[in-house]
């Protein structure tokens, strides 16, 4: 009852006029519902599970005989909050770790599986419990995609042939029979996407641009879905952020193979790998240097996809973002190796801000997957033993559902900038698209941590939704106070006919538009 109470005097605040000293800003919406742009994606909203600290161990799996509650070994409070969100598709097993992963060591009775020791995260043992079942099987508990990357660091093309034809083949092949030996009869057919390595310039093989271009022809060549079984979009390893060249040398030698191209990239506020920065606690040029980085991957894809365009004018081949968020420094008190951070309302509006990029290069990004799921980097789910809690990032994931499938719509925002020193950013950004229910849905951020804004739209009809924001810059849950921020109802109002917002400083709304 008390939280009731809080939340419809929060809901109250939020719909009412601003209290702020300043008075809050104007801004003008604009909305070209007569050029909808390519249909966005559901696979934007992808998820990443690495086999990295406590993000599968511990965070989805806790083993058959744990006494956390768990279905068949999977967390029972993990996997409800995650069917909240519809997930697209989960990316597994890596990351880096996946070019040292044998799929092999990961199938059978578990007291006959290898205990193998991850020298990529934290030089701990694997006693590789969680494998190809076991992922497997939760995407598809989940209605997920499975998004499954090859080792071509380190096993040959054989080996990689192999775990795809053990996934999918439905025949009476040496490798299905293995399957149902292993407790499996029929063959997934949810696996949509395959990775072709990891990083390939980096912890996939330090390899160069075109050698991996080879390597990746070379694999693909092999490893083919089996006979009778669905198709998936091979993934290349592309580029670490702005090496144009590497997208050029993909695209010009493998375009013809490949069904899409991987891009990472990570917002780090700090200035080094070495000093990125704490999840907590930071300052207000902290707060604006990483929304400015975030919005950075706006320049990176349609670079990128200039490039790609040259090779591929029919966007064929997509771009997939299938690995980005924020990275700071591990918190304190934890493995370093692990990548446990916090997660606050600064990192709610660096998904909004990287969801919002998304959806306006609907046209080439078809995939994307956040790092990472449960416990690593700006994680979805926090958890702590039997304890869990909702992050600010699950509930920006939890209001965009709706845009899965949706068609965007072009939006212009018009209005002053939200100015920090020598940080100059709009102040609000938007995204507006029409879900696959027919109803029309608007997402605004507001990027300034102390002014509210007043967003006119010449839209009509009414608005409902939900808002998410906090007191402080660094508002977020603890395992103390698990459900200290979270979206509460919220509503757009008429004025001289036209539908007017009330957007609080530092925060996240969606709303349905009906009369649309």
């Amino acid at each position: 009852m008390k939280r009731a109470l809080l939340a419809a005097l929060a809901t109250l605040a939020l719909c009412g006029p601003a209290v702020a000293q300043t008075a809050p800003a104007e801004v003008r919406l604009s909305i070209d519902l007569d050029h909808p742009g390519a249909v966005i994606a559901p696979a934007v909203e992808g998820q990443f599970a690495e086999n990295l600290g406590r993000g599968i161990y511990g965070g989805l799996w806790v083993g058959r005989h744990s006494s956390i509650p768990n279905r068949h070994g999977y967390r029972t409070d993990v996997m409800d909050a995650l069917k909240a969100l519809h997930v697209p598709v989960i990316r597994w097993p890596g990351g880096c770790f996946a070019d040292t992963y044998d799929w092999r060591d990961g199938i059978g009775p578990d007291a006959r599986r290898p205990k193998g020791i991850n020298t990529n995260w934290g030089g701990v043992t694997d006693d590789n419990s969680f494998g190809t079942h076991e992922f497997m099987d939760y995407t598809e508990a989940l209605g997920a995609a499975a998004y499954v990357s090859l080792n071509l660091g380190s096993l040959p093309a054989y080996d990689a042939r192999q775990w795809v034809q053990y996934i999918t083949d439905g025949g009476d092949s040496a490798l299905a029979q293995l399957r149902r030996a292993n407790g499996r009869d029929k063959p997934w057919s949810n696996l949509k996407y395959v990775g072709y390595g990891n990083e390939l310039w980096g912890c996939g093989g330090n390899m160069t641009a075109g050698y991996a271009a080879s390597l990746f022809k070379r694999y693909a060549t092999f490893v083919n879905p089996a006979p009778g079984a669905p198709d998936f979009v091979k993934v290349a390893s592309g580029p670490n952020e702005g090496d144009y060249a590497w997208t050029a040398t993909m695209m010009r030698d493998a375009a013809g193979q490949m069904g899409a191209l991987s891009l990472h990239y990570y917002t780090i506020p700090g200035p080094s790998w070495q000093h990125k920065g704490s999840a907590t606690g930071f300052n207000e040029d902290a707060w604006a240097t990483t929304l400015e980085k975030a919005r950075r991957i706006d320049t990176l894809i349609a670079r990128h996809a200039a490039i790609m365009d040259k090779y591929d004018p029919g966007k064929k081949v997509a771009l997939a973002v299938d690995e980005w968020g924020t990275w700071y420094d591990p918190a304190p008190g934890s493995h370093p190796g692990f990548l446990y951070q916090q997660n606050t309302l600064r990192d709610a509006e660096v998904a909004a801000l990287t969801l919002d990029i998304f959806f306006r290069h609907s046209d080439r990004v078809k995939l994307a997957a956040i790092a990472q799921m449960v416990n690593v980097l700006q994680a979805m789910v926090l958890t702590d033993g039997d304890r869990m809690l909702l992050t600010p990032t699950y509930h920006v994931f939890r209001m965009y559902v709706p845009f899965q499938g949706a068609t965007p719509y072009p939006a212009t925002v018009s209005g002053p900038h939200y100015v920090e020193g020598r940080h100059v950013l709009p102040m609000v950004d938007a995204s507006v698209a029409r879900g696959t229910d027919g109803r029309l849905y608007l997402a605004l951020v507001n990027l300034d941590p102390e002014r509210a804004a007043h967003v006119v739209t010449a839209l009509a009809g009414t608005a409902s939704g939900q808002i998410l924001t906090g007191p402080e810059m660094d508002s977020r849950n603890t395992f103390a106070a698990p459900d200290a921020i979270h979206p509460v109802a919220y509503a757009g109002r008429s004025e001289h006919g036209k539908l007017a917002f009330e957007l609080p400083a530092k925060s996240i709304a969606v709303v349905a538009i009906d009369g649309q």
